[in-house]
């Protein structure tokens, strides 16, 4: 399994052939960019870009006059190997926000640890009705200080929609929920997608976020994919090191605001 391979699949199958990840979006390919475009509440923007230097700045205008048109925010999912050289400078000039860089990793669902066992007194609970959407939406405010009710919509849209698609689990103790994340199914791919890994912090360092991992890893070998991928943030990225994952690429949001 080499770190070029796996790359090279990843954008193909995920960003060059990307489908809609939720109801009411769709995905467009204009020129050299393919670009997702939904609801206010789902993910909007550009997943992949094959841009050259002279015709960058075009392109970025041509997205930036796309979204404002609909009224949205959006983001530019900028990868460390996408060109040309200076695009993330070129996004910043055009009024783009770079957030926090992460770093995709990928590694072979079957191939990671089968035994990674939960704290004492914890149990997963499958996420099916809108009771488990809060909970996982509760978690993930106390856990990274962020408003994310567009999560639980988002969530609450693929289970409705398309239940196939996304499998999302919390670790619950003394009836309180104090772990959760999602695992998002790309049908026709090699690939499943880890989000959303979140521990609030009194339960950090208990080894709940590497028993949700291979807990969703199991899930996704099962349901037929081969490789489970995720955006690591820097805190994630050394235990997903010593499970087995490869480092693909960095990977830093760009998000525009009209």
């Amino acid at each position: 399994m080499e770190p070029q391979h796996l790359r090279d699949l990843y954008d193909r199958q995920l960003r060059r052939e990307a489908r809609p990840d939720g109801p009411g979006c769709r995905v467009e390919r204009v020129g050299p960019v393919v670009r997702q475009t939904g609801p206010a509440h789902a993910w909007n923007g550009v997943l992949w870009s094959g841009l050259d230097a002279p015709g960058a700045d075009a392109a970025i205008d041509e997205q930036i006059a796309h979204y404002r048109a609909a009224g949205l925010s959006f983001e530019w999912k900028l990868y460390g190997h996408d060109g040309p050289a200076d695009l993330a400078d070129r996004l910043l000039a055009a009024g783009f926000t770079a957030e926090d860089p992460e770093t995709l990793m990928a590694a072979e669902a079957a191939a990671l640890p089968q035994d990674v066992p939960l704290p004492e007194g914890v149990e997963l609970h499958a996420v099916t009705d809108e009771a488990g959407v809060r909970q996982v939406v509760e978690v993930h405010e106390r856990a990274f200080g962020t408003e994310s009710s567009h999560i639980g919509r988002q969530l609450l849209d693929r289970l409705a929609a398309d239940p196939d698609t996304v499998t999302a689990v919390v670790a619950v103790a003394s009836g309180e929920p104090v772990s959760a994340a999602r695992l998002e199914l790309c049908p026709g791919t090699d690939f499943a997608g880890l989000w959303g890994g979140g521990t609030v912090e009194a339960w950090r360092g208990r080894g709940l976020y590497r028993a949700l991992v291979t807990h969703r890893a199991r899930i996704a070998a099962a349901r037929g994919h081969r490789y489970v991928q995720v955006d690591a943030a820097d805190t994630s990225r050394p235990i997903l090191q010593r499970l087995g994952f490869l480092t693909l690429s960095t990977t830093t949001p760009y998000t525009y605001t009209p």
